[in-house]
């Protein structure tokens, strides 16, 4: 699987995606470096007149919008026209994301979008899925998922913290398991199974959810309309 990406190749994927946001709309702010590049070009975007409200997908895009001083608001206040949104792996127009623990909240808001445009470099790109899926489960139900997933044909890590003893804790306080499957031929299927687990939370294969691909390279972006969408 390839790795990295460089940030001129996710600068121009963020701002190309960016780009698409209306005066008056109210836009998903994903998580994740590439989306991050986006939340800094609307925040430029706001600067110089545009009005928005951004609803953040976790507490770094929060953050980071603050910075850029976009007006935010709760999902529950508001109907959102517009998510941007990075990914882990993209294959066809399905994805992987959940790499900053973020997929629950990442796919309420991106779902609940009109239309949802997905920003990556082209490390992110592959044929057929095989990133391990991040699936997020309540803490008692760690031991029983990881069965579960086993009997799927699946390997399930306990998602470690990388500067603090124990595990990842999301935002919503719960814990990550990240699942090895080799190549995901039916993506659709998988993600059936996984969100029929007792005790998962969510998992992190966005299946049939986005509209529009952005992918930023040295020297330009590639836009794609991605099958299913007008």
């Amino acid at each position: 699987m390839k790795q990295g990406g460089s940030e001129a190749a996710k600068r121009r994927a963020g701002e190309s995606a960016a780009e698409r946001v209306a005066d008056g709309q109210v836009v998903g702010l994903g998580t994740g470096s590439t989306a991050a590049h986006a939340i800094r070009a609307i925040g430029r975007r706001v600067d110089a007149g545009l009005d928005v409200t951004g609803v953040p997908t976790s507490f770094q895009s929060r953050e980071l919008a603050r910075e850029a001083a976009i007006p935010l608001a709760d999902l529950d206040e508001v109907s959102v026209d517009l998510a941007i949104d990075g990914a882990d792996q993209v294959a066809d127009g399905q994805l992987v994301k959940g790499g900053g623990a973020a997929h629950a909240r990442e796919k309420i808001v991106d779902a609940a979008a009109d239309r949802f445009l997905v920003v990556a470099d082209p490390t992110k790109e592959a044929d057929v899925l095989d990133h391990p899926v991040p699936v997020e489960v309540l803490p008692s139900a760690r031991t029983t998922v990881a069965d579960t997933v086993r009997e799927l044909g699946g390997e399930p890590v306990l998602r470690r913290a990388e500067r603090k003893d124990g595990p990842v804790v999301t935002d919503n306080g719960n814990l990550v398991i990240d699942c090895e499957f080799g190549e995901i031929d039916r993506p659709d299927d998988l993600a059936t199974d996984l969100s029929a687990l007792p005790g998962v939370v969510e998992h992190g294969l966005f299946v049939d959810l986005a509209d529009e691909l952005h992918v930023g390279t040295e020297d330009g972006v590639t836009v794609r309309q991605l099958s299913g969408t007008e």
